[in-house]
Formats: C-alpha cells, sequence, structure tokens
C-alpha cells in the first residue's frame, strides 16, 4: 500500500476529521502541517489567535503519535511557495495520495486549484473534501439553480436538507492501524522543523487561561453549553455580563471540533427556541462561507452591494484610533474594544454594536474595523468577519438597512441596563449608577468626552447612504 500524505491546515483534530479518516482508510498515513508567516501577517491574523494554532498543534502531534501518524512541520513564506515544497516532500516520502480538507476564501482555493494541477502532473492522487460545513456550498441553491443572496431562504433550504439527509459524518475517531511503526523510521526531508522553531508570535500567559488547547477543551465547552447554558441562550445570548454563549467560535474557527459535532448533539437538547437559535448561528457559520464562496469579490476589500462602493468614508485616524483604543466616550462600545483587546474575543451583540458605531456614526470605511476585528481576535475568520462587518456597515447580503443605526445609549441601557459589563471594563466608572452610566451626558465622575454628536453623525451618515441611492 502506498504511503497517504494528510495535509492539516485549518482542521486541527483527530475526531470527525474527513480527510484525515479517508488517509487512513485507504493506507498507512503520515501528516504534514505547513506554517506561512508571511500569508498569516497579510490575512491579519491575530497574534492571539497563531499562539492558539501552535498550542492546538501541541495537543493533535499528541494525538496523532498515538495512532502512529508523525506530525512534520514546514514553514514557507507564504501560498506560492507550498507547490513546490508538496512536490519536495512527496517526492522525498514516495507519496502516492495527497489528502486535505477544503478552504473556501479566495487564496486557499487558488493555492489548492495550483497544488492539485501539480499533483495531476505527477500523477498523485489529489483528495480535497467538503469538511468545514454543514452542507457543501454549491449544494444548497435556489429553484434555478443559482445561489441565494438572502440568509433566510438559504437557512430554510439547508434546513429542509438536513432533516432528509442529515450531515455527513466522518465517522468518529480513528484507531491505530495495524503493522510495523515507521514514525520512528520515516525519513526527515530538507526544510522539516519542529513545531518551536516556526514564527509564532510572542505569547502571553494567560491566553491558556482564556482559551485551553485541544479537543478535549472544545467538547468540554460544547457540552457545558448544552447542559447547563443553552436553554436560556435565545436572551442570554444577547446579554454581555452573562456567560451566556457557547465561546466555541475559536474552537470551531480553527477546526478542533467540527460543527457537524455541534449541530448533531443539539438533537438531544430537544426543540427548546433557544436550541434552535443556536442552531440559527451555525447556519449563519455556514452561509458566510457560503457567501465567500458563491461571491468570491468579497474576498478582495469589496463591499457585496456595489450599490454602495461610493459612499465618501472618512479617513479619520483620530476618530478610529479612540474607536480602537476603546476611548471614544461611550461606555458600552469602549468596554467591548476593551474587552476585544484584553481577551481577544468579543461579545456578539457588542461587535455589532462597535461596528454600526464605526461605521455610521463615524463614517469610517467599514474596511478599517474588519481589519483591527481580524489583528485582535481569536476566532478571526474572514468570511464570518467579514459578513458581520457588511451586515453592519449596510454593505453586504441580508444587510442591516442604512438607515437602522444602532443608539450606543440605547443598546446600551437595554443589554447592560445595571453597567455590570462596563464596569468589568472600565473600572475607571465603578461609582457611576445603572441611570448615570450609560449616557456620557449624565456620568458623574471624568471620564473622556464623546468623540461625536450622535445626532448629528446619525443624519450624517443617512446623507452619505441615501446619495449613493438617488
Amino acid at each position: 500500500m502506498t504511503l497517504q500524505l494528510c495535509w492539516f491546515r485549518n482542521d486541527l483534530r483527530v475526531a470527525d476529521n474527513t480527510a484525515l479518516l479517508q488517509a487512513l482508510q485507504k493506507g498507512p498515513t503520515v501528516a504534514i502541517y505547513i506554517a506561512t508567516p508571511g500569508q498569516w501577517l497579510l490575512h491579519d491574523d491575530a497574534p492571539i489567535k497563531r499562539d492558539f494554532w501552535k498550542r492546538n498543534l501541541q495537543q493533535l502531534k499528541g494525538q496523532l503519535e498515538k495512532l502512529d501518524i508523525p506530525l512534520c512541520f514546514f514553514q514557507v513564506a507564504d501560498y506560492q511557495e507550498i507547490p513546490s515544497l508538496l512536490q519536495r516532500v512527496m517526492t522525498g516520502w514516495k507519496i502516492g495520495a495527497l489528502h486535505c480538507n477544503t478552504e473556501y476564501p479566495l487564496n486557499e482555493r487558488l493555492r489548492d486549484a495550483a497544488v492539485e494541477r501539480l499533483c495531476q502532473n505527477k500523477g498523485i492522487n489529489f483528495f480535497a473534501y467538503e469538511d468545514q460545513c454543514l452542507l457543501p456550498p454549491d449544494l444548497t441553491l435556489t429553484a434555478d439553480d443559482r445561489p441565494f443572496k438572502v440568509f433566510t431562504p438559504f437557512a430554510s433550504k439547508a434546513r429542509a436538507m438536513l432533516e432528509i439527509f442529515g450531515t455527513k459524518s466522518a465517522s468518529g475517531r480513528p484507531t491505530k492501524r495495524n503493522g510495523p511503526s515507521f514514525s520512528t523510521t520515516l525519513k526527515a526531508l530538507p526544510g522539516q522543523i519542529q513545531l518551536e522553531e516556526i514564527d509564532w508570535p510572542a505569547a502571553e500567559l494567560h491566553w491558556q487561561t482564556l482559551w485551553p488547547a485541544g479537543e478535549k477543551e472544545a467538547h468540554k465547552r460544547l457540552q457545558h453549553f448544552l447542559t447547563s447554558k443553552v436553554q436560556g441562550y435565545k436572551v442570554n445570548r444577547d446579554i454581555p455580563a452573562v456567560d451566556g454563549t457557547s465561546t466555541l467560535s475559536a474552537y470551531l474557527n480553527s477546526g478542533v471540533i467540527s460543527i457537524r459535532s455541534c449541530w448533531n448533539l443539539t438533537q438531544d437538547a430537544g426543540h427548546h427556541q433557544s436550541v434552535q437559535s443556536w442552531r440559527n448561528e451555525l447556519l449563519w457559520r455556514d452561509f458566510y462561507k457560503y457567501v465567500m464562496y458563491h461571491y468570491p469579490h468579497v474576498c478582495k476589500n469589496q463591499a457585496w452591494n456595489e450599490r454602495y462602493s461610493g459612499i465618501p468614508w472618512r479617513r479619520d485616524e483620530s476618530d478610529f484610533q479612540a474607536w480602537a483604543n476603546g476611548t471614544t466616550g461611550f461606555p458600552l462600545v469602549d468596554a467591548a474594544m476593551r474587552q476585544l483587546k484584553q481577551t481577544g474575543w468579543m461579545h456578539n451583540r457588542l461587535r455589532m454594536v462597535v461596528a454600526m458605531f464605526l461605521s455610521k456614526n463615524l463614517l469610517i470605511d467599514w474596511r478599517w474595523g474588519e481589519r483591527w476585528f481580524m489583528q485582535q481576535l481569536i476566532d478571526g475568520d474572514f468570511s464570518a468577519n467579514n459578513g458581520g462587518w457588511q451586515w453592519s456597515a449596510s454593505t453586504g447580503t441580508d444587510a442591516a438597512p442604512y438607515f437602522r443605526i444602532f443608539n450606543p445609549i440605547r443598546q446600551s441601557e437595554r443589554f447592560d441596563p445595571q453597567g455590570i459589563f462596563i464596569k468589568t471594563y472600565i473600572p475607571e466608572l465603578q461609582n457611576e449608577t445603572a441611570k448615570t452610566i450609560h449616557d456620557p451626558a449624565r456620568l458623574l465622575g471624568d471620564y473622556v468626552k464623546p468623540c461625536v454628536d450622535l445626532r448629528f453623525s446619525r443624519e450624517r451618515a443617512l446623507a452619505a447612504f441615501g446619495a449613493t441611492r438617488a
């Protein structure tokens, strides 16, 4: 039997990993991970996110060793160098087939197309598997075989298809193969390095406490959510002071747990509205990957809705820095931005609040905010981040109407009524009351002054967006 090569990317797990299980069914397997630090910087992958990859790769290496599967590491600058590296690897190890799970961003699709051409030229089998979504992006189409542009009909059809066909599971965890071990005798290749030799960012200790690595931790979080939190999810998901969400986004984004596991295990949680709300969020995740797949121009720094390509965005560095640093003068916005900096994560309700504040109240290009988020988030996923920002800026599919502009004071009063979340991240407001903490005009203490007048900024945004529709 010829040697199989399993190429790990954003699928850092052993359980329910289609590419790994398919490779093992075809023969003895060796695994590979190719670091691309230049590409990471180009894609604005946050230091906390890259550190999370490192720690999960450490866990994955140990799990694969138990199966007699060596995980070998290489590093190149960017995707352009990957085909030539893989050619050397597959030649050196006499690989018969390359297995990987499909990725949908445009750069990744171009990379994989180049690798597939290489394999065809060299007579090596190339297998790419649908593994990241509940349903493959080209499967859920309209009655006339076109991609959906709106979430609700997409989700309706996806649910119907999932009811009929279920999710295509990769059939659990692999087991150790029979036969002699080759993990200690596999020939080392030029350029092969240790995990620690990759150009990882300097890590901060509290990242490990906030975001422990490994499949065990991911499944632990899922089980805790389904047994202790999901029944209150529909309400609690909007309250940032409450631990009401699954906190699984980083694990899903890095492929430490499969979306199939998340979807299937909710079947045992009943048909409560909150369960359906969480399933809806999983479908939103699929939808944004679907949009990226069918409308690749969003991968080119372009608005999905070309109508809004001419918005006269303000290029105000001072206002942008106030927003990024959490010093806008609006407590809820500032607390959310400080949460992002301190934890590498932000509550979803607050992502909408701060994104709309930047793109509407400050009229600053949503792409500035999209990039800042990617540079900070441990769960920074291009499709979800781009989709969320375009929703808030009213430039994307299913976008909030351009005239919908969140009032950060009303949002604060509604979703953090006692100011508990605000006080967690803005200690200088500890002495404020529930009546004073939301509105900059009512603050009792000496806090930073508001960077913009809300009424003026609303009218400015309406005029800017309205002009594009004339």
